[in-house]
């Protein structure tokens, strides 16, 4: 994993060639369904530019909208493995109602049924890797199919731009920061996407519970979970907060996010401010999700844990089989 995480840049060197012919004509919409990781490069494309119109569908079948969006919409189906049972619900019930449709997968029978119906594809690199490391690879699919040139030229730059090794210290460090806690990451809800990253990877590399919230929702709610009264205290006393702190978010909310951080820390609870920078948007975007990578490898080796193998998530598919 040490590898995938150091050579993560030359994922952006990688030119997805779509297979099969569509257009885009009359397409206002994309509708993306994917699972786990499967649908992160959408989440990540979303907090980009929300003005894509990227609607994401984490469920069996397609999201409940109007016959009217889905004749102006594209889906998207994406599944890593190629396998998902979701996204394969997803693609028969386009396929029955005839809607234009594109599918991304390394193999699996994804693939398998765009090949028999004749439906565009776009083939991810082999061998495959977990989804959560190969976002490079699936952000570039989906912008391509997207017809985004600007924004594909814009990323291929990360190929030089983005250098693993300078976030590895601060990815250790953190680790250690981290350790025998439970970590809460907390960022703008614009930037909501890489909070979420931070959490599925410390879930499935490091193995261990983490969840996240945003700004400014979380200051009429949750915060009020940790005001520490004394009868409450030891719920409280394993959770570290990470803040994602970004120049460009509002100023009010980069004002509630330090207000926080002070009222935590006057109830002893443990905050980290991680600033999100970088050269360019897709640079600091992807600059915070490698050092959530180190983060959570490190973690993965103070724990003795696999950093790869998701052996819980592997054995409920095979329950769902039987």
């Amino acid at each position: 994993m040490e590898k995938i995480i150091s050579n993560f840049n030359k994922q952006f060197e990688y030119e997805p060639k779509i297979e099969g012919k569509f257009s885009l004509k009359g397409i206002k919409n994309f509708i993306v369904v994917g699972m786990g990781g499967s649908h992160l490069a959408a989440d990540i494309l979303n907090c980009y530019d929300p003005s894509f119109n990227i609607i994401i569908h984490k469920n069996y079948a397609l999201p409940l909208l109007s016959d009217e969006i889905f004749k102006k919409s594209l889906i998207i189906l994406n599944s890593y493995s190629g396998n998902t049972e979701e996204v394969i619900s997803a693609f028969n019930l386009a396929l029955e109602k005839k809607l234009k449709t594109v599918s991304i997968s390394v193999n699996g029978k994804l693939l398998e049924l765009s090949k028999e119906n004749n439906i565009p594809f776009v083939k991810l690199p082999e061998p495959p890797i977990p989804p959560r490391l190969a976002l490079g690879f699936q952000v570039k699919a989906l912008l391509k199919i997207m017809n985004k040139e600007k924004e594909l030229e814009e990323i291929n730059k990360l190929s030089y731009l983005l250098k693993s090794e300078e976030f590895k210290e601060q990815g250790r460090e953190l680790a250690q920061k981290i350790k025998d806690k439970i970590p809460l990451i907390y960022a703008s809800e614009k930037n909501q996407a890489i909070a979420y990253n931070f959490k599925i990877k410390f879930n499935e590399t490091s193995k261990i519970p983490a969840f996240y919230n945003v700004f400014p929702e979380l200051n009429h709610n949750e915060m009020e979970g940790f005001d520490l009264k004394e009868s409450l205290r030891h719920l409280s006393q394993n959770f570290i907060f990470l803040i994602l702190f970004d120049e460009e978010d509002h100023p009010k909310i980069k004002k509630r996010m330090m207000i926080l951080k002070s009222l935590y820390e006057k109830r002893n609870l443990e905050v980290v401010i991680l600033k999100l920078e970088g050269k360019n948007k897709f640079h600091k975007i992807f600059s915070s999700l490698v050092l959530a990578d180190w983060t959570s490898f490190y973690l993965a080796q103070e724990y003795g844990v696999d950093p790869i193998e998701v052996s819980m998530i592997e054995e409920f598919k095979k329950l769902m089989e039987k």
